[in-house]
């Protein structure tokens, strides 16, 4: 039996983060895919209280929720590159713009998929600007928030990039552009080109399917 197995479905970003943060590490893992609209029983049993994906399992032992995985992740495998800063003041301001994301910007995409405009528009590109200040402030000019590798910032927020640019299609014009957040722009390059990333970030056409297919779905319930 494989020593470490990670529950989780393709188009779901918080599945990537894991699936970056073992490939970064370079922890051998067998990916188990939950079949889209079910639960199987292994996902309903390793977590009981919330039935959601993703779930990692290191020697049996169960781990739920993405960013707790990514920093487990992180501690239990000490191999280069560290995830987070060596400096707990560091580490402390990184958690503090992954739970920005999560908390502020991530709903907000969220509400702009489902069709929400006017404020939710000027919100969102209020949130994309404070992160272009976030990314220039941690990056200290290298590639990532990171520094010179991926970190635990940028895997926060960069698998979400795929449904970022479902949003921008939907919407019409980009909310990361280079003319007015070019840190961001090119650190959002520099991640979908990652030997780490690449192969696993989801397509945008094929998220779109899966977004046009919910929402029938949606409209079909309604009925």
């Amino acid at each position: 039996m494989a020593e470490v197995k990670l529950l989780g479905k393709w188009p779901c970003p918080y599945v990537l983060r894991a699936r970056v943060a073992l490939q970064l590490k370079k922890v051998e893992y067998e990916y188990l895919e939950e079949e889209l609209g079910g639960k199987s029983e292994l996902l309903l049993k390793s977590n009981p209280v919330h039935k959601k994906i993703p779930v990692l399992i290191h020697r049996g032992r169960p781990l739920c929720e993405s960013l707790i995985i990514v920093q487990y992740i992180d501690e239990a495998w000490l191999a280069a590159p560290s995830l987070l800063p060596a400096s707990a003041h560091d580490r402390a301001f990184h958690r503090f713009w992954a739970a920005y994301f999560d908390d502020k910007l991530s709903p907000l995409l969220t509400r702009l998929r489902n069709g929400e405009r006017g404020r939710a528009n000027e919100e969102a590109a209020e949130g994309v600007k404070l992160l272009e200040e976030a990314f220039v402030r941690l990056s200290e000019g290298k590639g990532f928030f990171g520094g010179d590798e991926i970190g635990y910032l940028d895997i926060t927020i960069g698998c979400h990039l795929g449904w970022i640019r479902v949003t921008e299609r939907l919407m019409g014009f980009k909310l990361i552009e280079e003319a007015k957040v070019p840190g961001l722009a090119g650190w959002a390059e520099r991640f979908c080109a990652h030997e780490a990333v690449q192969g696993i970030m989801p397509e945008t056409e094929k998220l779109m399917e899966i977004f046009q297919l919910a929402q029938i779905h949606m409209k079909r319930s309604k009925r």
